[in-house]
């Protein structure tokens, strides 16, 4: 079983950097994949920027060159996030996937911190 914890977040000014952190306690998979989603009340649950253990990022189209996600030894994900908008305001979600070859073996989502932008 996978635990996984964030960090960080709280509030920011229109421009300003935030840098969130997450943990994963427990074992993943060699492969496996960390992601950064993003949810606001109402709306459809947004996956912001995802990093494989191969090292492949992906970012979704209205945060990239804006978010950088990063990971480290230990199993720990980052999330950087520069010149922040009032639209970014959301709870912030670490998620973690492992795999065996393609084969999706379990997904783990964190409980969330909440990032709120103001101008």
């Amino acid at each position: 079983q996978v635990q996984l914890v964030e960090f960080g977040g709280g509030s920011a000014q229109a421009g300003e950097s935030l840098r969130l952190s997450c943990k994963a306690y427990g074992t993943l998979f060699s492969t496996n994949l960390m992601a950064w989603y993003r949810q606001v009340p109402g709306e459809q649950r947004e996956l912001l920027a995802s990093l494989t253990s191969g090292g492949d990022a992906r970012y979704a189209h209205d945060v990239a060159g804006r978010f950088t996600i990063e990971r480290e030894s230990g199993n720990w994900v980052y999330l950087q996030m520069n010149n922040l908008r009032l639209e970014d305001t959301a709870t912030y979600i670490c998620y973690a996937a492992g795999y065996k070859g393609y084969a999706l073996i379990g997904e783990y989502y964190g409980k969330g911190t909440q990032v709120t932008v103001s101008a």
